[in-house]
């Protein structure tokens, strides 16, 4: 006989989930090529680098951080670099550690997503260019490839 979902947690701690604080931890933009890159034709090529950083502040509270590195070019040369840090401090409890870990490297990244686009955007436009609205990201889809990558490491490591 198959538990249902209230037998199978009980005598657990119910899962908690809880946002204390959202900010920006730093934040940082170049034009190293202006004024000249202004009167250039615009035809942006956008690089991106993503990363998230995990720092365990107390029993069950993490603070979270999604950094997000935009690099333009246009001809060649660099338009502009924009880097932003952006945290927020998450309490968690109840959450058996597989959960956990996807909850810190999926979830809170995918909460804080959207400040980080929309800093990006406000501080690209202040820099006299066109907004740049960053696609939506599938934290999910890259929590996935990363596990399956470690398992793959792990195996290759078991075989040698």
């Amino acid at each position: 006989m198959e538990d249902t979902p209230n037998q199978a947690n009980a005598g657990t701690t119910p899962e908690q989930f809880g946002i204390q604080n959202i900010y920006i931890k730093d934040i940082s933009f170049e034009t190293p090529n202006s004024p000249q890159i202004f009167t250039q034709e615009w035809k942006p090529q956008i690089e991106l680098e993503l990363s998230n950083k995990i720092n365990p502040l107390n029993e069950g509270v993490y603070e979270v951080v999604l950094n997000i590195t935009a690099t333009v070019k246009a001809a060649e040369k660099t338009a502009f670099l924009v880097e932003i840090h952006q945290a927020g401090i998450f309490t968690m409890s109840g959450f058996r550690e597989d959960k956990l870990l996807y909850m810190l490297n999926s979830y809170c990244p995918t909460i804080l997503f959207p400040f980080a686009r929309e800093t990006v955007s406000n501080i690209v436009t202040r820099g006299g260019f066109q907004s740049l609205w960053l696609a939506p990201i599938n934290f999910d889809a890259l929590y996935d490839q990363q596990l399956q990558e470690k398992q793959q490491q792990g195996q290759k490591t078991m075989i040698h």
